[in-house]
């Protein structure tokens, strides 16, 4: 008895160690704040050298040339930012952050539902606010998020998050907003033991789109009928054909972006994104005529094929920028949770392939936001847009100058302590004194 009565009590000590490593979402914002004389990069490509931002009630009530600007401070908290720049809060789409907190802990894998034809799967009720990796995005700048699902034909729908909450209620903010659909490989990888080389035609591609075509026939069927019987996967897809949701394609080869392209056509679906989009360069006119939008893959990869220019992935942005076509990054791929705090380093490197770095911030903020639908809130730093913003000491896409000092979302000023930093305050002790 006396070793269970232990045993229980570690377990409590253990719980309650967990849930103070873990940082209490900021309260609402109460008194209004002016950050003043840092660079302030806006988002849509333009820069105010010497700014004043003026947070009130959640919302920028103010941003100009403080020079220029009248305005009494003697009852506004105000940030000294002078010689730092103030960056809108970054944006990541396609994320599974929040739906899996450890790969080898089955339990804590939310991110894929069993079947194939699950447009019905909302990612959002699934979302843990309190994940120990969200945490860890903010000291780089990225404050929301789109969380996505994975797995299967139509994996599900995604919702737009902000990066400090509660619960999934409290840091939604679109909800449902799109439907994730995988797109047949026109290709794969042979199979080696058979003596199959390289790529190699998928023979059921043609048989896959068909049965993606009568899919989308019954759902339209069934939308327009007197609908007697529920059926919630067709109910989902309503959405994407009366404009409310928007249909993210996830694709990357040449000619499975041409046929999804046709495919949005022929069924009359009015806001379809390209995501992945590994060779969506070679139809960049294309692209932009059908005012399609890409959400790009990580700049960080290797190329695809053997006769691929070695930095191509780093210049693709580039290349869709010239065409004129809404280009945003993603982080997807392998650790793609861990890599997300990576977003600006990325864009970064599309500057060092030649985008402006102006350019290269609009692929994480106002880009991202236009695509998902929040731009009228977010994205850019403009007069009655949410205050979700940050001050770095030095540039934000640069790794070695980026060091966060205060970050706002929707006008509340948030923890950048995660359990990282936590460790390193802590290790950094044990080894200066010895």
């Amino acid at each position: 008895m006396k070793n269970l009565k232990t045993a229980f009590l570690l377990i409590i000590m253990l719980c309650a160690s967990i849930i103070t490593a873990q940082q209490t979402p900021a309260p609402k914002q109460t008194n209004d704040i002016a950050i003043i004389g840092a660079t302030a990069h806006i988002g849509n490509g333009t820069i105010i050298k010497n700014s004043i931002i003026v947070i009130k009630n959640g919302k920028i009530d103010l941003i100009g040339d403080a020079e220029k600007s009248i305005i009494d401070l003697n009852a506004i908290e105000t940030i000294n930012a002078k010689g730092k720049h103030i960056y809108p809060g970054f944006i990541v789409p396609n994320s599974t952050l929040g739906l899996i907190e450890i790969d080898a802990v089955k339990a804590s894998d939310d991110n894929a539902e069993m079947g194939s034809l699950n447009p019905h799967i909302r990612s959002l009720i699934a979302y843990n606010a309190e994940s120990k990796v969200i945490e860890t995005m903010r000291p780089n700048g990225v404050l929301l998020g789109q969380i996505t699902p994975r797995g299967g034909r139509l994996s599900g729908t995604s919702s737009v998050v902000q990066f400090d909450a509660w619960n999934w209620e409290d840091a939604v903010i679109k909800t449902d907003e799109g439907l994730h659909l995988n797109w047949p490989g026109s290709f794969s990888r042979g199979n080696h033991w058979l003596g199959e080389a390289g790529l190699q035609p998928n023979k059921n591609y043609n048989k896959q789109i068909r049965q993606l075509k009568d899919y989308f026939n019954e759902c339209k069927a069934y939308n327009s009928g007197n609908k007697t019987k529920i059926h919630l996967p067709f109910e989902a897809v309503q959405g994407i054909f009366d404009g409310a949701k928007k249909l993210y394609i996830h694709v990357n080869d040449e000619k499975g972006i041409i046929d999804a392209m046709n495919f949005a056509e022929q069924n009359n679906i009015k806001n379809m994104i390209v995501v992945g989009g590994r060779e969506a360069y070679k139809v960049a006119d294309l692209l932009n005529k059908n005012e399609v939008p890409v959400i790009l893959q990580r700049v960080h990869s290797t190329p695809n094929n053997e006769d691929d220019d070695y930095d191509l992935p780093y210049k693709t942005a580039k290349l869709l920028v010239d065409q004129d076509v809404l280009v945003a990054l993603e982080t997807s791929g392998q650790m793609e949770r861990m890599n997300t705090r990576n977003l600006p380093f990325y864009a970064g490197t599309t500057v060092t392939h030649g985008l402006t770095k102006e350019q290269a911030l609009q692929l994480i903020t106002l880009n991202p936001a236009k695509i998902l639908g929040i731009d009228h809130l977010y994205g850019s730093l403009e007069k009655g847009k949410s205050a979700t913003l940050f001050i770095s000491e030095g540039d934000a896409m640069d790794m070695r100058t980026n060091k966060l000092t205060h970050a706002f979302i929707d006008g509340r000023e948030i923890s950048l302590e995660t359990h990282q930093t936590e460790l390193w305050k802590r290790y950094s002790e044990k080894y200066k004194h010895p």
